[in-house]
């Protein structure tokens, strides 16, 4: 669908690549139709927001409410209402025709001004288990778009409000989209790319080298590993390597990371929203080590849809010792055949359309508010 351009439409989301990756990639598809973007976002986008296409970037005040901690609850309280007339007097000067929000408490004020200034609003939730914030939002939403066709603690008598449209990926994973899966020679060079957020990569620092120094010599010859690693586990993480005899690429972050996760055999990382998403768009199968005792559990929910797919192995970090590891590293990476079949099975999981799909969503809403 194709609505009339040079609509004003915010986009709010928590400051988190999980939040902010799919809100960029639905930013770049309604900038494409001509729309203007503006971003309400919390101070974390500083780290993640850099290639963003918003013409404005608003930090709004918000707070993470934790009913479990009754003295703390006031501040928040009092946060998120500076947060909500912050953004009612923006959307206000801006003349903003709609709001998506992408989750996280940052998306709460912005979400809620929009809704009790009469805007039309589209919530988009990432994961199979609907989050906290989009569970207080989805009342006062106008449509539900979600990223698995089936989501949990989706609060009944609302089923109505909610469209499958799939988790958007960047542009720069759209651009490799079911990539070729590269071959690997007997006895050839075998790829895995490693990568986690902050916890995550100390997580895979401290427990990738050792899995690999427990491979046979012969396997190990044949690796080359691509690891995220924060700056403080770096020497200690290329010690491991060069002491196991593994070629190795380490940084704190990779600015062609899709590249490399086309041209990679295997991956492991963690199974938050984004990734899981872009494992699927471009095909490739992964170890997923979800987040422990994450809120709602929501990426053990996602690596059970992946691997439950044949697309990849859930490894919950608990049961992690170097042995057992290193004996699964060995399995997958001696059976190109099986790695083929589960990025063709990781591939069926992918939604290359989502960006596209959640663009017409929000236009035909809009349209259907006398907005478009």
């Amino acid at each position: 669908m194709k609505a009339s351009a040079g609509k004003l439409i915010v986009l709010a989301a928590g400051g988190t690549g999980g939040h902010l990756f799919p809100a960029q990639a639905l930013g770049e598809e309604l900038v494409r139709r001509g729309h203007h973007i503006h971003l309400m976002t919390d101070e974390r986008v500083r780290d993640y927001g850099k290639s963003f296409p918003a013409e404005k970037v608003h930090i709004i005040h918000s707070a993470t409410l934790t009913p479990s901690k009754p003295l703390q609850l006031p501040g928040q309280l009092l946060k998120l209402c500076l947060g909500y007339f912050k953004a009612r007097g923006l959307l206000k000067s801006s003349a903003a025709a709609a709001v998506v929000g992408f989750g996280g408490y940052p998306s709460l004020p912005p979400m809620m001004a929009a809704s009790h200034r009469g805007l039309p609003t589209i919530v988009h939730e990432q994961n199979s288990v609907l989050g906290r914030a989009n569970r207080l939002l989805v009342r006062y939403a106008t449509r539900v778009a979600t990223s698995f066709s089936q989501v949990l603690n989706r609060p009944a008598g609302l089923e109505g409000k909610f469209v499958f449209t799939g988790n958007p990926v960047r542009s720069a994973v759209a651009a490799v989209a079911a990539a070729p899966f590269p071959p690997m020679e007997k006895d050839g060079t075998a790829r895995l790319l490693v990568f986690g957020g902050s916890q995550g990569a100390k997580v895979f620092a401290d427990l990738v080298p050792p899995a690999i120094a427990a491979m046979a010599p012969d396997m190990r010859r044949r690796i080359h590993i691509t690891q995220q690693c924060r700056p403080e586990d770096m020497d200690r993480t290329r010690v491991a390597y060069e002491a196991a005899g593994v070629s190795a690429e380490l940084s704190p972050f990779f600015l062609d990371m899709p590249q490399r996760m086309a041209g990679s055999h295997l991956v492991i990382c963690r199974s938050g929203a984004s990734s899981v998403a872009e494992l699927g768009v471009v095909g490739r199968p992964a170890i997923l080590v979800p987040l422990p005792h994450a809120l709602d559990n929501d990426q053990l929910r996602n690596a059970e849809s992946f691997s439950a797919a044949g697309a990849g192995w859930l490894l919950p970090q608990k049961d992690i010792d170097p042995q057992s590891f290193a004996a699964l590293l060995t399995r997958l990476l001696s059976n190109e055949q099986g790695l083929k079949e589960a990025a063709r099975a990781a591939l069926r999981q992918g939604k290359p359309q989502a960006a596209r799909e959640l663009a017409d969503l929000v236009e035909k809403t809009m349209a259907a508010a006398g907005r478009s």
